[in-house]
C-alpha cells in the first residue's frame, strides 16, 4: 500500500466539526474519510493526539474499505482536504481478478485552478474508461498512470496552497499534461489489443463453426457451395490475422466485448457470403474458371476453392469480379475513355 502526505509547514487550528449521524447500513463515503483523515494528520502534526479523532478515522476508514475494498495507493494533502484513492477488492476470496475503485475528492479545493482542474478531470476519465473497457493487468496499469498523475496535481494545489514556487508549478503542470497524454496513449493501445483479442475469438469462433458443417457435409458428398462458403470463411479469418500482425487494424473498443466478438462473427459469414456468390456466377457461366477444357473435375474443384478464398480473403476483388459480369459495367469503361478523350480535345482546343 502506498500513501503519500504532503508534510506540513506549519499547523493551522483543529476545526471543530459536529458529528453527523450515519447509518449503520449506509458506508462512509471518500468525502467523509478525506475529512476524517485531514483532522487526524492535523492534530497528529500539532503534538496533540486526541484517541477520539484517530478512532472516528480508524471507524471511517474500515467502513470504506469494507464497502470499497482496501486502499492500496493514496494521496493526502496536507493544506487542504483534497485526497485521491485506488481501492482493490477482492472477489471470492481472491478467485476472481479483483475489482479496482479511483475515488478522488478535491473539485471544491481546485475551483480556483482551473488548468489543475482540467487536468484531474482527464485522470478521471482515463479512469472511467480504464475501469469500464480494460480487464486484467492493463486496467492496473492504466489506473496506476492515472492515480499518480492525479497525485502529482494535488500535490501542486496543495503546493500553492502552502504558498509554493508558481514558476516551478507551471513547470509541473507541463510535465504532468504530457505524462496524462502518454497514460491515454496507453490506453488506446491496450483497449485496441483487447478489443482484437475479443474480435479473434468471434472470427475464429464462427469459422470453426462453419468449417465443421461443411467437412461433415462434404464428407457425405460434394457440394460446391458448401465448399467455397468454408474456403471463404477461412480466407475472411487469414486476411484479419494479416491485417493485425501489420498493426494497421484498429476497433471501435469503447463499445465493449460483446459487439466487438459479433463483429468478429460477421466477418467469415460475409467472406463465405462472397465465395458462395462467386461460386455460382462461375457454375452459371457468368464466369470461367481459369484452367483447360480437359482438367480432371478435381483440378477443377481446386480452382473453385482458391476463388473462394480469394473472394474471403479480398471482399474488393470479390466484389470487382461480381461487377464485371453486368452488362453495364463492360459499357461503362468504353464510354468512359470516350468522353474522357473527347474532354482532352476541348481541353487542347482551348488552349490553342
Amino acid at each position: 500500500m502506498t500513501e503519500l502526505i504532503q508534510p506540513l509547514s506549519d499547523v493551522a487550528p483543529m476545526r471543530q466539526v459536529p458529528a453527523q449521524p450515519r447509518s449503520p447500513a449506509r458506508p462512509p463515503s471518500f468525502t467523509e474519510l478525506v475529512y476524517a483523515h485531514h483532522d487526524w494528520w492535523r492534530v497528529r502534526q500539532a503534538g496533540t493526539p486526541d484517541p477520539a479523532v484517530a478512532a472516528e478515522y480508524d471507524l471511517v476508514r474500515a467502513g470504506f474499505e469494507a464497502a470499497h475494498g482496501r486502499i492500496v495507493r493514496a494521496y493526502w494533502c496536507s493544506h487542504v482536504e483534497s485526497a485521491v484513492a485506488l481501492t482493490e477488492k477482492k472477489r471470492f476470496r481472491g478467485l476472481l481478478a479483483p475489482t479496482y475503485g479511483f475515488h478522488r475528492e478535491s473539485d471544491w479545493a481546485t475551483k480556483n485552478d482551473p488548468d489543475v482542474t482540467s487536468e484531474l478531470h482527464r485522470c478521471d476519465t482515463l479512469a472511467v474508461r480504464a475501469k469500464a473497457v480494460l480487464t486484467g493487468v492493463r486496467q492496473r496499469i492504466c489506473l496506476d498512470l492515472a492515480i499518480s498523475s492525479a497525485a502529482h496535481l494535488l500535490s501542486l494545489v496543495d503546493e500553492r496552497a502552502g504558498a509554493g514556487d508558481k514558476t516551478r508549478t507551471a513547470a509541473a503542470l507541463e510535465r504532468e499534461h504530457a505524462a496524462i497524454s502518454e497514460a491515454t496513449s496507453y490506453y488506446h493501445e491496450a483497449a485496441n489489443g483487447q478489443a482484437q483479442l475479443v474480435y479473434f475469438g468471434g472470427i475464429a469462433t464462427v469459422t470453426l463453426a462453419l468449417a465443421g458443417i461443411a467437412a461433415g457435409w462434404l464428407a457425405i458428398s460434394w457440394a460446391a457451395p458448401v465448399a467455397a462458403l468454408a474456403a471463404g470463411a477461412v480466407g475472411a479469418f487469414v486476411s484479419v490475422i494479416q491485417r493485425i500482425n501489420s498493426g494497421k487494424f484498429d476497433l471501435e473498443y469503447d463499445v465493449g466485448g460483446p459487439y466487438a466478438f459479433f463483429l468478429g462473427g460477421l466477418r467469415p459469414l460475409i467472406g463465405g457470403a462472397f465465395a458462395t456468390v462467386i461460386t455460382f456466377a462461375f457454375d452459371g457461366g457468368l464466369l470461367h474458371v481459369p484452367v483447360a477444357a480437359g482438367e480432371s473435375t478435381d483440378h477443377r474443384r481446386l480452382a473453385l476453392l482458391v476463388l473462394a478464398f480469394l473472394a474471403g480473403f479480398s471482399e474488393r476483388w470479390a466484389q470487382d469480379t461480381l461487377t464485371s459480369v453486368l452488362p453495364g459495367a463492360a459499357e461503362s469503361s468504353p464510354k468512359s475513355k470516350t468522353a474522357q478523350k473527347g474532354a482532352g480535345r476541348e481541353q487542347r482546343s482551348s488552349d490553342e
